[in-house]
């Protein structure tokens, strides 16, 4: 890991790109009890080097966890100029958790078994959900008590719904996340 305040090498940045990759795979396949060494054999680099980047392997999740929840924020500011957002925010949520299974578990670490930097991407994203559910319950076409937490929380359970029907019904997280939403709808 480079000194504070200094850039990493080039070399150092290439090989923590491919670590992050190869650990977004295996936590994806393998959720969040993956070892490091299966992580380690999947970049092609020795466990030491691991380490050298990401001193636990919370800190290799945090990591993964912080690359999700960019991508689910930027989706969310994408999204935010059209009427359908928050719907179609939960979809884009339910997608993502279901092709990587480690970001859900690492979500579901409640309170003090949660890594700090984890629970600041989770603010984040609650924050983003919170906007977008604002802006709904504003429009009157969500009611009042829904609030982003809400949303946060409902997308990792359609999730946990859909995950055991993958294979037989793909599409059921989408139509889950409907039903969801329909649910949150003002009547």
């Amino acid at each position: 890991m480079a000194e504070p305040g200094r850039p990493m090498r080039a070399d150092a940045v290439r090989t923590r790109k491919a670590l992050v990759a190869a650990a977004a795979e295996v936590f994806a396949e393998s959720g969040v009890d993956a070892t490091v060494a299966e992580i380690a054999t999947r970049a092609g680099i020795g466990k030491g080097t691991v380490f050298r980047h990401f001193p636990t392997k919370d800190d290799l999740l945090a990591a993964i966890v912080a690359a999700a929840v960019d991508e689910l924020v930027a989706e969310a500011d994408r999204l935010a100029p059209r009427d359908d957002a928050l719907p179609a925010f939960m979809r884009f949520s339910a997608d993502l958790y279901a092709r990587n299974r480690a970001v859900v578990e690492a979500l579901d670490r409640a309170g003090a078994d949660r890594h700090p930097k984890v629970q600041a991407e989770v603010e984040r994203l609650v924050a983003a959900a919170e906007r977008l559910t604002e802006r709904a319950r504003d429009a009157g076409v969500v009611r009042a008590d829904v609030r982003g937490l809400d949303v946060v929380q409902l997308t990792c359970g359609v999730h946990h719904a859909a995950a055991p029907l993958a294979r037989t019904e793909p599409d059921a997280g989408q139509r889950y996340a409907d039903l969801v939403y329909a649910g949150l709808r003002v009547t």
